[in-house]
C-alpha cells in the first residue's frame, strides 16, 4: 500500500522511483483526451501529477480530466526526477475525486482576478476572502504569520515572562475615547478593549514579568494601509523597570521575530520577493534612538508642516522612516501629546518617559510604550490634567496606593509586524479575515 505523503516530502528527492499517495486540491490542469496534467496542492507546496489513459482505469482518468480547479483528491502514484522546472512529478496509477467543484459555479479565484490584484488586494478578492485564503500568495503570509506568532512567544517565556490574560469588556479607555466601541452590557455601558495594559498593570505586583497575545478594539475610521478596527497585540508589562529597559525588550523582540522568520520561512520571505539581506539588517542591528524634539527637526527640514506638542501621525512616520534601514526608537514625547499613564521625565516635566519603535521603508509605528506613572499622586495629577473621571479607574490606582513600584511595559502591532516583514502593501494582506470601519464581512 502506497505511504501517504506530503507534497513537500516529494521535492526532496529523496522518494524517487517510490509509489506514494497525496491528498490536496486541483490548483491547475490541462491536457487531451489521452493524457492529463494535474497540478496538486497541499499546504505544503504543489506538484504536476500525470494521469495517462492507459495508466489508469477509464473511470479514475474520466473523472480526473473532468475535476475542476480546487476540487479535492487523493493520488497515487510514482515519484519521478524531471528537468522540468518543477524538478518532480508523479506518474499517476490511481486518482479518486473526494469532493468535486461543479461546473456551474466554478472557483471565482481566476488568474485573472490575481493579475488584476497584482499583489495586491482587490474588493472581489475581499469579498471572497473564503476562497482567497486558498492561494499561494495569501497561504504564505499566513505561515510567517505563524512564525511570528511563535516567535514572540518563544522571547518572553524564554526569559521566564508569564502569560495573562485581561478581559475585553472593560470599563474605560486606555488610548482616546473617541476610538472606543461601545457595547451594551446587561443594561449598563460597556467597551472593547483597546489594550491589556491596565490590568496587566494590576497583575505586575503579582508576576512581576508579563506578556499577552490578544485581540484589541478600536473605533478607527482611518482608511490608512497600517489600520485595522480589530488586530492582535503582543503587550508586555515588567516591574521595576524603566523606559531604557523597556525598549531593551522591545528591540529584542523584533530582531528575535526577523531572526526566526530568516531561519523558518526563507523560502516564503523569497516568494513574496523579500531582500533576505534586508531581514538580516533588521535581525542584526542595533536600533538607534532619537528624541521627540530632534524627530520635529527632521521633518520641518523635509518640509513637513508641524508642530512641536503634537503627536506623530502615519503621515508624518511614513516621512521620517523613508530614510531608515533600520527600526528607530523615537523617545520623550511631550507630556501633552500623550495619555496619563505616561510617566514625566524628572528631569524635565513636559516630557514623559515613553517611546515609539519606527519601521523603516515608510511603515512606520510597530511598539507603543514606556515608563509607567507609578506613584499616587502623580497618577491623579495627571488625570485631572486631562479631566477624565477617576470612577473607571479605581482599581487602577489602587495599584499605586498598595505598594506601587517603578514599572513600563509595551505594545507590539503583530499584524504590522508581519506586513513590514513580508513587504505587503497593505495591513489587510497579513491577517486572514481584516476587520476595517467598511468591512465586517466574510
Amino acid at each position: 500500500m502506497a505511504k501517504e505523503f506530503w507534497i513537500g516530502d516529494i521535492k526532496s528527492g529523496s522518494y524517487d522511483g517510490e509509489e506514494v499517495e497525496l491528498k490536496g486540491w486541483i490548483h491547475r490542469t490541462r491536457g487531451s483526451n489521452k493524457i492529463r496534467f494535474v497540478v496538486v496542492r497541499d499546504s505544503t507546496g504543489t506538484v504536476q501529477c500525470v494521469a495517462k489513459r492507459d495508466s489508469l482505469s477509464e473511470q479514475d482518468f474520466q473523472r480526473i480530466s473532468e475535476a475542476l480547479i480546487e476540487s479535492s483528491v487523493v493520488v497515487r502514484g510514482i515519484v519521478q526526477a524531471t528537468d522540468r522546472e518543477h524538478g518532480h512529478e508523479i506518474q499517476v496509477t490511481h486518482a479518486t475525486v473526494i469532493g468535486p467543484v461543479n461546473p456551474e459555479r466554478p472557483f471565482p479565484i481566476t488568474e485573472s482576478a490575481m493579475v488584476e490584484a497584482d499583489g495586491g488586494e482587490t474588493e472581489f478578492l475581499l469579498d471572497n476572502r473564503h476562497l482567497y485564503l486558498r492561494t499561494g500568495r495569501m497561504t504564505t503570509m499566513l505561515k510567517i504569520r505563524s512564525s511570528v506568532f511563535g516567535a514572540i512567544h518563544s522571547y518572553f517565556r524564554d526569559r521566564d515572562f508569564i502569560e495573562y490574560q485581561a478581559p475585553n469588556f472593560v470599563s474605560g479607555a486606555v488610548e482616546g475615547g473617541s476610538t472606543l466601541f461601545e457595547v451594551p452590557y446587561f443594561g449598563r455601558k460597556a467597551y472593547l478593549t483597546q489594550s491589556w495594559q491596565l490590568y496587566a498593570e494590576a497583575a505586575m505586583p503579582a508576576l512581576e514579568r508579563l506578556y499577552t497575545m490578544a485581540p484589541s478594539f478600536r473605533a478607527e475610521k482611518s482608511r490608512t494601509r497600517r489600520h485595522l478596527t480589530e488586530f492582535w497585540h503582543a503587550e508586555m508589562e515588567i516591574a521595576w523597570a524603566s523606559n531604557d529597559d523597556v525598549m531593551e525588550h522591545g528591540e529584542g523582540v523584533v530582531r528575535h521575530i526577523a531572526n526566526t522568520i530568516l531561519e523558518d520561512r526563507e523560502s516564503e520571505l523569497e516568494n513574496l520577493g523579500r531582500d533576505l539581506e534586508t531581514i538580516g539588517r533588521f535581525a542584526d542591528s542595533d536600533y538607534p534612538r532619537m528624541r521627540y524634539d530632534e524627530a520635529v527637526e527632521t521633518l520641518q527640514s523635509k518640509g513637513v508642516e508641524i508642530e512641536w506638542g503634537q503627536d506623530l501621525d502615519y503621515s508624518k512616520e511614513k516621512i521620517l522612516t523613508e530614510d531608515f534601514e533600520v527600526p528607530h526608537f523615537l523617545t520623550h514625547y511631550p507630556r501633552i501629546a500623550k495619555p496619563f499613564y505616561h510617566r514625566p521625565d524628572p528631569d524635565d516635566p513636559k516630557y514623559v518617559l515613553c517611546h515609539d519603535l519606527l519601521a523603516p521603508e515608510g511603515y512606520g509605528e510597530i511598539i507603543g510604550g514606556g515608563e509607567r506613572t507609578w506613584s499616587e499622586d502623580e497618577i491623579l495629577e495627571r488625570i485631572g490634567e486631562e479631566d477624565t473621571p477617576t470612577e473607571p479607574y479605581e482599581f487602577y490606582i489602587d495599584i499605586r496606593r498598595y505598594g506601587g513600584v517603578p514599572h513600563g511595559g509595551f505594545g507590539l502591532g503583530v499584524d504590522r509586524v508581519c506586513t513590514w516583514l513580508a513587504g505587503a502593501e497593505h495591513i489587510r494582506e497579513a491577517i486572514p479575515f481584516p476587520r476595517d470601519s467598511r468591512r465586517v464581512t466574510p
